[in-house]
Parts: structure tokens; C-alpha cells; sequence
């Protein structure tokens, strides 16, 4: 099927109604949907939370009767099973909607294309493609969960123009301006889980929670929100690499909104007792290098906890290791125009460089100010 300009124009609304739940639907994908009927809009609806009714069903219902004969413009392939919610394709078949078009096939190998399949068998007439690139990027990290069974990674850092994120005492607040802070906490907002090491924790005693704003929700938990904008239920998790269970049980992100989880090897499970009995989750791996926490099967272990995106916030160690170990998706590099000097602190720790053939090299995706600093965004 030929897509028009019109068509374009409906998908790219649906994708921007997707973007409403950027902060609350995890582990679900964002998920947006416009009904069009003799072009005009007759209903449309966003999926705001996890549990709650898909974007597909609450366009239904803003649609009505209108709804027959309609246009489905959705940004992922509509539901074909049965989860926490009905399937969306019997709601669309039921509603007698003449076409769907989805930006694109649902990830999840066990599904996808079935629900396309059951719309075409209902003589509705289906199409897939129409801006699936930004359908993808909005759901980056429920694409890779579902394709590698890992999370999408990104690790935010901020730096001075010498490349340092500390003085040599350890001191780093602030480094960078209050909208460069602020954008951290978007960032934060929209992933899963915060992740960060055993040194920085004993070091800054950081909360790890988001203070970002977001669209008013529906959903019930919303009743409990005291943290600038965002649902206590809805803060992402905070995830700890401590291989020897040397966080202290009275660190304030334990006492924060929602879940703290403590990565630890499977040798030291006694001296995590401490941490369990302070309300932590404790999960025991096995080593990798050096006598720590093995960082793929951490990975998989938050993969099969259904995080779909998790930031990195930590120090150069734990940095150099994920680097090393090619565990990152995406660098987010705020640049300060400030100098720390050459014994402050740096970004990676990176012992085994030796050759300049050696060296990390990354591809620049973009490049911005933000507030008095700069902000760029680096790949693999």
C-alpha cells in the first residue's frame, strides 16, 4: 500500500501521543493511536501506564461510533494476545475499522506480525512501515530487550574541557549548569533504572531519583506522586554494582521511592543479609574480571527483569569496564566550560591502552548547547 502525505501526517500524530508515556508505561512499549474517518480525527489515545487500558483501546472509546469505517494509525502493531489487557485486534475488528497502518511490527519474536495477520484475515486492509525509524527510536529500548534479551544502555557523564569529572578529592557538584542537571533528569525519568557503582555511592550518598516533569496521567498510582512530577511508583529503579556488599543499609537510595537493587558475587551472599533486611533486592552473580560482578550477566539479569532502558551513573572504573566490554549503547557527554586540572579525575579507567590502535573510538550523533554547557551524544 502507497503512503500519502496524509497518511504521514496521522502517523506522526500517533508517534507524538506515544511520547506521552515516555516516563510511565515501562516495561510495555510507548504506544500511541489516531483514528481518521473522511480526514478528520474521530478519536485518538496514548498508552499512559503499565496495566492500564493500550492506546488502541482508549482511541476506541474516544471514538465511539465513529470509529466504523475508520483509519487506525498506530505506532506499533496492534496486540494479538492476551497480557494484563485483552488483544487490541479484537477491539479494532469488533469496532469495524476498514484499515490499520502501523509504523511497525511488534519486536517480541513470539508475536510479531500475528496481529496484522488477524486484521488482513478480518478483510481489514493493514500496512506497516509508515516512519518506523522514529516508531524504533521511541521504543529503543523494548526493540532491544525483545531482539538481545539485554536492556539499552546509556551512560550519562559530565566533564570539564580537560576531560576531568572531579577534582582529585573527589569533589563534583557542579560541574555542569542547572538545565544541563535538569536534562539528567529526563533522561533518568524515561529509563528503567539507574545504574552506578559501589564507589560512587560511598563517595556521593546520591538519591538516584528523577525530579523531572511529566503529562498529568490517569493512572491511579499518579495519587502518590511527590517527587516534582513523577508517580513514587514510577521512579526507576535504582541498581548498585557492589560485589562485596559494602553499601552501608542507612545510603539514602535505599530510603527512596520504589526499588534498589544490590548486584553482588554469589560467594559474598552472606554479607548481603544486611542490605535485604533494609528493603534492597539482592541478586547474586558470578565474577568476571578482576574478582567483580561479571557486567554481561548483569545485563541479562536486568534484561530478564524487563528494564527496557537503564542509565549509567557512575565513575571511571565501572565506565571503563562497561566500555571495555562493549555494554554501551549510547554516551551522553555534557561538556563544562570549566578546568579541573590534570589531577582531577578522569572518564575511563582504561589500564591496558598502550598502542594508539587501541583506542576506543566512537561516532558523534549530535551536538547542542544546553544552558552554559554542551551536550553530545555518541555511539558504537
Amino acid at each position: 500500500m502507497p503512503f500519502t502525505a496524509e497518511d504521514a501526517q496521522f502517523m506522526a500524530q500517533a508517534i507524538r501521543l506515544a511520547e506521552r508515556g515516555m516516563n510511565s508505561t515501562h516495561p510495555n512499549p510507548r504506544v500511541g493511536c489516531v483514528l481518521v474517518r473522511d480526514g478528520a480525527v474521530v478519536g485518538e489515545g496514548w498508552h499512559e501506564w503499565a496495566g492500564g487500558p493500550h492506546a488502541e483501546v482508549l482511541a476506541l472509546r474516544d471514538a465511539g461510533d465513529a470509529a466504523r469505517g475508520a483509519t487506525a494509525y498506530v505506532s506499533l502493531e496492534p496486540c494479538s494476545h492476551y497480557g494484563r489487557t485483552p488483544p487490541c485486534v479484537d477491539g479494532l475488528v469488533a469496532a469495524g475499522v476498514s484499515r490499520v497502518i502501523a509504523a511497525m511490527t511488534d519486536p517480541n519474536p513470539l508475536v510479531s506480525g500475528k496481529g496484522m495477520e488477524i486484521l488482513a484475515a478480518a478483510d481489514i486492509e493493514t500496512a506497516v512501515g509508515l516512519l518506523e525509524a522514529e516508531a524504533k527510536a521511541l521504543n529503543r529500548g523494548f526493540c532491544k530487550r525483545m531482539a538481545t534479551g539485554m536492556p539499552w544502555v546509556t551512560s550519562k557523564l559530565a566533564m570539564s574541557l580537560d576531560g576531568r569529572t572531579a577534582l582529585a578529592s573527589g569533589e563534583s557538584r557542579w560541574i555542569t549548569g542547572p538545565e544541563a542537571r535538569h536534562d539528567v533528569h529526563r533522561l533518568r525519568a524515561r529509563s528503567s533504572a539507574i545504574l552506578t557503582g559501589i564507589g560512587t555511592v560511598l563517595a556521593d550518598d546520591p538519591f538516584l531519583t528523577a525530579r523531572y516533569s511529566q503529562p498529568p496521567l490517569t493512572d491511579p498510582l499518579q495519587k502518590g506522586e511527590g517527587i516534582q512530577g513523577i508517580a513514587a511508583e514510577r521512579q526507576p529503579a535504582r541498581v548498585v554494582v557492589d560485589s562485596h556488599f559494602r553499601l552501608q543499609p542507612t545510603a539514602k537510595l535505599i530510603a527512596q521511592p520504589g526499588r534498589t537493587l544490590v548486584l553482588g558475587l554469589q560467594t559474598e551472599a552472606r554479607e548481603a543479609e544486611k542490605l535485604r533486611d533494609a528493603g534492597a533486592e539482592i541478586h547474586l552473580l558470578p565474577a568476571g574480571l578482576d574478582e567483580r560482578v561479571d557486567l554481561n550477566a548483569a545485563m541479562e539479569l536486568l534484561g530478564q527483569l524487563e528494564f527496557n532502558e537503564v542509565i549509567v551513573e557512575a565513575g571511571a572504573t565501572l565506565n571503563g569496564e562497561l566500555l571495555r566490554d562493549g555494554l554501551v549503547d549510547e554516551w551522553v557527554v555534557y561538556l563544562a566550560p570549566c578546568v579541573l586540572g590534570d589531577r582531577g579525575r578522569g572518564l575511563f579507567h582504561l589500564p591496558d591502552l598502550e598502542r594508539m590502535s587501541d583506542r576506543y573510538e566512537m561516532n558523534l550523533k549530535d551536538v547542542r548547547r544546553v544552558g552554559k554547557d554542551v551536550r553530545m551524544i555518541l555511539c558504537k
